[in-house]
């Protein structure tokens, strides 16, 4: 079983240095798409050059599903997933370390995470075909049949909320949470896991959560690696095979979007601290935003981009207030929120704020300059490889083309997409999306300037 780790191992590190060779696969990502008769829809991307195979599965059961009382349920069900499989079809109960065993001698691995949309599934394993039989085969029955076993979750959800009430004494935690519940709201995006809201989560509830969501009609399921399309379609049906067949699957219920803030939001929280946290930011906007590449080449240039970005330039740079300033937009199926964010000494927290809230004033007002415009287009055409120089990344571009509904060309017209803005382009979108005048704001241990001597 040794070799077969070492062999997994190799490969894994070999697959992150070329995909497809990358020279060519810029030019032309083909992604072949089908509907299976189940309704899951597969997203497959054919790379031959290493044997290994990614699979993702992607249903809409994330945080955003969540009940407000039971905020961590998705969490915890994808948790949970992984830590059991029941016996059926005369095979034999696995629990979480007779589970972790079994995918450690196939140099494989399967797992679930939920996000704030989505619960994912992923699969990494050689394409040895048996291997890989075994590999889907195990996943099949993790995917399809969990145990839920009480016990574990019981000191699971121990193990969590003491790690979260440990989270509760850093000051990241209650800034970002209070500015999270003053962007979002009553929005699902704004709830908040708690030590209360776990105990009101019980193995039941992750039943129905998997009964009701996780289902082969709601299944997008996205694979890269060494299989053809034939290849591929069995190995989906054989993933989704455990999971309620024919079962219709009716549409889920709306969730409400994010409201846009009506006025200016300001909190200051009391914090003993070194450093004080500082967060500015409100809703912004959905991932099908036509203006998408407008809004992202304009926060690579406002605070996206590192050390080349305006508030990095501004507001470390050229006044040394803070170490370290960004920006950044998290659009999703409903608008994520736009956040800057610094740490600075507590007696400038006030001036860092203030030079904060002018520069990103000023961008959405009179956007960027056209050399600020070419280097950020250079730089994020040039990282462009980066972004697929992997299977893994490569894997995360096709899910994320499979949950958004782009194009199946996308990756191929991205530099195009990008090259296309136009500083106008950036300074309309801006403008649209962002209101400087009600703005959340965040201030976390924050203290008076001393007064000058």
């Amino acid at each position: 079983m040794n070799t077969l780790k070492t062999i997994a191992a190799s490969a894994g590190l070999y697959c992150a240095g070329a995909v497809l060779g990358l020279s060519s696969a810029l030019a032309a990502i083909p992604i072949q798409h089908w509907t299976q008769p189940s309704g899951a829809q597969v997203y497959l991307v054919e790379s031959p050059s290493i044997p290994m195979l990614d699979v993702e599965l992607d249903f809409d059961a994330g945080s955003r599903r969540d009940p407000a009382k039971q905020a961590g349920l998705a969490d915890a069900t994808a948790l949970m997933a992984g830590l059991g499989v029941a016996a059926k079809g005369g095979q034999p109960a696995l629990d979480e370390n007779q589970l972790g065993q079994a995918w450690a001698d196939l140099g494989a691995s399967f797992g679930a995470s939920a996000g704030a949309d989505r619960m994912s599934f992923r699969l990494r394993t050689l394409t040895e075909p048996d291997l890989l039989a075994k590999s889907v085969a195990l996943a099949s029955r993790q995917l399809g049949d969990p145990s839920f076993p009480e016990a574990v979750w019981r000191r699971e959800r121990e193990r969590l909320s003491a790690a979260l009430r440990e989270a509760d004494t850093r000051p990241g935690t209650l800034a970002g949470r209070a500015f999270s519940q003053a962007v979002y709201g009553n929005h699902p995006y704004g709830y908040d896991t708690t030590p209360a809201s776990l105990q009101r989560i019980g193995v039941a509830d992750m039943r129905a959560r998997y009964r009701d969501f996780i289902l082969p009609c709601r299944a997008k399921v996205s694979l890269v690696g060494a299989v053809n399309r034939a290849q591929a379609d069995q190995l989906v049906t054989q993933l989704l095979a455990r999971l309620p067949q024919g079962t219709s699957c009716a549409p889920l219920p709306p969730v409400p979007e994010v409201a846009p803030l009506t006025a200016a939001k300001e909190e200051r929280i009391p914090f003993d601290a070194a450093q004080a946290q500082v967060l500015v930011g409100q809703p912004g906007y959905k991932r099908t935003d036509p203006d998408f590449f407008a809004l992202l080449v304009g926060n690579h240039i406002l605070g996206g981009g590192g050390f080349t970005s305006r508030l990095m330039h501004q507001v470390r740079e050229q006044r040394g207030l803070t170490y370290g300033v960004g920006s950044s937009f998290s659009p999703g199926l409903h608008a994520g929120a736009f956040t800057v964010g610094l740490q600075t000494r507590p007696d400038q927290a006030d001036a860092a704020l203030g030079l904060t809230r002018q520069i990103v004033a000023d961008f959405v007002a009179k956007g960027p300059t056209e050399a600020e415009l070419k280097a950020a287009k250079d730089n994020l055409i040039g990282g462009f490889p980066l972004r697929l120089d992997s299977n893994g990344k490569l894997l995360d571009n096709v899910a994320n083309i499979a949950w958004n509904g782009l194009p199946l060309d996308y990756l191929e017209h991205w530099t195009d997409k990008v090259q296309a803005v136009t500083a106008d382009d950036v300074r309309k979108a801006f403008a649209r999306v962002l209101q400087p005048e009600r703005m959340v704001t965040v201030v976390l241990g924050g203290k008076p300037a001393a007064p000058a001597k």
